[in-house]
């Protein structure tokens, strides 16, 4: 009973979240709904035993994906209501709509696989301990490769994020450093208990 309450509930926040992602105005609020969309199908992957996958979803597409896209979309500043954009719409439901057929095609061909497969070997489809063991052991350098693009595509989005503006005061450390203390610091003796008297 739990399990199927658990299901209903993922299910359905994921299709409102898929929803609206489409449906949602500012592109903010899209990538959002696309975080939450994700973490709800990982919920349903734990339901059926793909632990894997559902720590991709939540590490990879969460933790990096979708946080380069909120990146972006505020980067880039797009506008909200532009007129040239109504005439792409024709394009973009005749793509919509292609990958909607390819989806189903996917979906129905998987359905017709997925009874093939022996009940004896299915437990081990989705073993965590396994793919763990071949990703450190025989494909473990192009697991660190993989690590290493993620880093390079990350530090590539900070320093888009770090560019300089006119008129807004950034930190020197170079010039700080190298500033002679004789130009900024004055040396008195003042005697004791005359005090110093501060120059404005």
């Amino acid at each position: 009973m739990a399990h199927d309450l658990l299901f209903i509930l993922f299910s359905s926040v994921l299709l409102l979240a898929a929803v609206m992602v489409v449906a949602a105005r500012h592109p903010v609020h899209a990538v959002l709904f696309l975080i939450l969309a994700f973490i709800n199908a990982a919920g349903l992957f734990l339901l059926l035993g793909a632990e894997f996958l559902a720590l991709v979803l939540i590490v990879v597409y969460v933790g990096a994906v979708a946080v380069l896209f909120l990146f972006l979309v505020m980067m880039l500043d797009i506008p909200l209501h532009d007129p040239s954009l109504r005439r792409h719409r024709p394009v973009a439901l005749a793509i919509g709509a292609l990958l909607a057929a390819q989806l189903g095609t996917a979906a129905w061909s998987w359905s017709h696989d997925a009874a093939a497969i022996p009940a004896k070997g299915a437990e081990k489809l989705f073993s965590l301990g396994a793919l763990g063991r071949v990703l450190y052991t025989k494909d473990a350098v192009a697991f660190q490769m993989v690590g290493m693009i993620l880093l390079v595509a990350m530090i590539g989005a900070i320093v888009l994020t770090l560019r300089r503006r006119e008129g807004v005061k950034r930190q020197d450390l170079d010039a700080q450093i190298a500033r002679d203390p004789r130009e900024v610091l004055t040396l008195t003796h003042p005697p004791v208990g005359g005090g110093v008297n501060i120059e404005r």
